[in-house]
């Protein structure tokens, strides 16, 4: 069984290898760490790639409690590159006293 960022990464992968303003899409990890580059069409600006990537990645965090970290790396030509994370919110391990609507007590084991 595959956890939710699991399937938001495929999700991701699928929407960006399928879509018609790239060329090529190629997943790289560095030093732990996940790329994404992109060989855009011709005619396609930095911006709506920008778009495309945060639609694509809002569609694949759709229901899931997941938050998207992106960041433009470089560029060359029509080659662009950006580092997407997709970040699972941290959960409390212990009760803190201060009556938080998230507290540890009030989840099942």
């Amino acid at each position: 069984m595959k956890t939710d960022h699991e399937r938001a990464i495929e999700i991701f992968h699928h929407e960006l290898t399928n879509h018609p303003n790239f060329k090529q899409v190629e997943f790289k990890k560095v030093t732990g760490l996940p790329f994404v580059y992109l060989t855009a069409e011709e005619d396609i600006s930095q911006k709506d790639i920008e778009v495309t990537l945060k639609v694509s990645a809002a569609r694949a965090m759709r229901g899931k409690r997941l938050t998207l970290a992106m960041s433009y790396v470089r560029n060359d030509q029509a080659l662009y590159v950006y580092r997407v994370r997709f970040l699972v919110p941290q959960r409390k391990m212990f009760c803190c006293g201060n009556l938080c609507d998230d507290c540890i007590r009030f989840t099942q084991p």
